[in-house]
């Protein structure tokens, strides 16, 4: 039976945010470099935004490449960045055909001249489409997006563009990297973890958390649909009761 049928279309999540986990053991499992994980994970990717955009899914943040992954061997490192490169210009194809607006955040300065134009081309490329914002965080931290929101809505402060009673969430959201997109309504981690690693912090705040056994490169429609099916049975509250969402 297609899962697809047994989601409500009424209820999907707006965002989705993926923690990609287990492409190095994946490889390793097959007696592998991890480098070989990650080049096997293109797959997962394109299948997980194209079951996206076709159950009205209107953005999905994918955790690329963390502010921590720079600490990783040279190798790997300078592999993953080849595959932003080749990955983009391979599934542009993919993202006209699924309506996809490619976003990226995250210390975007950080990445190679290579990488950095390959992304700015596909995002200018895809400006246009309409169905889904697919986000790349890439060099990502949370907590320095969250310091840095802080460093520049002190800078207005002190210039007097803004009094510190204007302060509120809002204007946090308005200097987070996300503040184009809704709050995070269900995160997915793969591969057994379970933890969000400084991934989202401030916009996961009421997010259901799904966590599965599967490895990224094995991720597939179907587990996709079952991760909405979960989320989908369980009741948010916002710090309601029970008794008054049902009311």
């Amino acid at each position: 039976m297609d899962k697809r049928l047994l989601i409500n279309l009424q209820r999907v999540p707006k965002h989705v945010a993926i923690i990609m986990d287990g492409n190095g053991r994946w490889a390793e499992g097959k007696g592998m470099s991890r480098v070989f994980g990650h080049r096997n994970a293109l797959t997962a990717v394109r299948e997980s935004i194209e079951s996206a955009a076709q159950i009205g899914v209107k953005a999905i943040t994918l955790y690329a490449f963390s502010t921590e992954n720079w600490n990783r061997p040279k190798l790997e490192v300078d592999a993953l960045m080849s595959l932003l490169v080749n990955s983009l210009k391979k599934e542009l194809i993919t993202f006209q055909k699924n309506g996809v607006i490619v976003n990226a955040i995250g210390n975007i300065e950080n990445l190679p001249s290579k990488a950095k134009k390959a992304l700015n081309e596909v995002i200018i490329q895809t400006k246009d489409n309409s169905k889904i914002i697919m986000t790349l965080a890439l060099s990502y931290g949370s907590r320095e997006e969250i310091v840095n929101a802080i460093k520049n809505i002190s800078k207005k402060v002190v210039n007097k563009e803004l009094s510190v009673k204007e302060i509120d969430e809002n204007i946090i959201n308005n200097h987070l990297y996300t503040f184009n997109l809704p709050e995070v309504d269900l995160m997915i981690r793969t591969s057994g973890e379970q933890r969000i690693s400084n991934f989202l912090l401030w916009q996961m705040a009421y997010a259901e958390l799904y966590f599965t056994d599967v490895l990224w490169p094995d991720f597939r429609k179907e587990d996709f649909y079952d991760a909405i099916i979960d989320y989908q049975n369980r009741e948010r509250r916002f710090g309601k009761t029970s008794e008054q969402i049902t009311e």
